[in-house]
């Protein structure tokens, strides 16, 4: 069973909640053998919505829970109060070892809280932060924290430029990955306190290949692999990312409706233009995993489709394979021996 990984799955959270979960990991089960899904949820309601595919039965497992965390509710009294949530019937599975990792598109905030209260952060991880892959002209960039942590120190963004590098290295392949700290400027001396604070520290690391200062603009181009920021600005630059990205289609589309001409043009183009925006479709990549603590946590859009639920999903395996947790317990004790020395 060790080469079995088992995703816990919050079946309630999401727009698209149950159906489009379910699909997901059902497409998941289909594609890959060394799965194995506990579907959180309403049972009665899942084991019909389930009963609606062909699957490998034995590889997805409904694990009841009666209650749902609504996006509205405050996330520390509703991981308090709703012991049979969804998701905290999925995150205790984690924290009991029962499963290797958790995947909602529920509540964020929710999912922030539990994921530390329940699953707990590694000894020596100061703030586990909300990483998400975000396309560009070279291929992927990690984008570190996005969501967990608005009033971070300097200390915390080191951690992340850390967990960045050994995340992007062995789950995206990316041998020795450049690390930037968004700023307004190229200069060192630029930036607001915790920039100014962090720029040196993160100098001073030996093991990341930090490059300096990476302004907004540069990262659509893939200036850098590990984008480091604390939550406020990472949101922002996440938010406005999708919300361009999304216009521009909007755009390109409405435009190329315009005339007889551009509409031929249009279906010449088509193939080349499917295979681009496939690039940059954020759901291509999975969720954004919450590193640093002692189990996998992976928050996925509200409004993820069954795609990007079956993405996260197997993201989920290389998670494992690659023993990320290991190498980042591993990477904090380092950093922390540095320090007494």
């Amino acid at each position: 069973m060790s080469d079995i990984t088992r995703v816990a799955l919050d079946a309630m959270g999401g727009d698209n909640a149950p159906a489009g979960i379910v699909q997901g990991a059902v497409e998941a089960v289909r594609e890959r053998e060394d799965i194995k899904i506990l579907l959180t949820g309403q049972e009665d309601l899942l084991k019909k919505t389930l009963s609606e595919y062909t699957y490998p039965q034995e590889q997805i497992e409904v694990v009841h829970a009666s209650e749902v965390i609504e996006t509205a509710e405050p996330p520390v009294m509703a991981i308090r109060r709703k012991k049979d949530s969804s998701i905290v019937v999925a995150m205790n599975l984690v924290k009991k070892g029962q499963a290797d990792a958790f995947v909602s598109a529920g509540s964020s905030g929710a999912i922030l809280v539990g994921g530390q209260v329940l699953v707990g952060r590694i000894k020596g991880v100061e703030r586990p932060p909300l990483a998400p892959l975000i396309p560009t002209a070279k291929g992927v960039s990690l984008l570190i924290d996005c969501g967990a942590n608005v009033d971070a120190r300097p200390s915390h963004l080191v951690q992340f430029a850390r967990m960045g590098s050994i995340y992007m290295e062995h789950i995206m392949g990316k041998k020795n990955p450049t690390v930037g700290i968004v700023n307004i400027g190229a200069e060192e001396e630029k930036g607001n306190a915790l920039v100014k604070e962090t720029f040196p520290l993160l100098k001073a690391c030996e093991d990341i290949r930090f490059v300096g200062s990476v302004e907004a603009r540069d990262i659509p181009s893939g200036a850098v692999d590990v984008v480091v920021c604390e939550a406020f600005v990472g949101n922002v630059i996440l938010k406005l990312y999708e919300g361009v990205g999304g216009t521009l289609i909007q755009k390109i589309k409405g435009s190329m409706m315009t005339s007889l001409r551009s509409k031929i043009g249009a279906l010449l183009v088509k193939p080349a233009l499917k295979a681009t925006l496939k690039d940059f479709d954020a759901s291509e990549y999975g969720g954004a995993p919450l590193l640093g603590l002692n189990g996998l946590v992976v928050k996925v859009h509200g409004n993820s489709t069954s795609k990007e639920v079956r993405n996260s999903i197997i993201q989920c395996v290389t998670f494992k394979e690659q023993q990320i947790n290991e190498k980042i317990k591993a990477a904090i004790q380092s950093g922390q021996d540095g320090k007494k020395d």
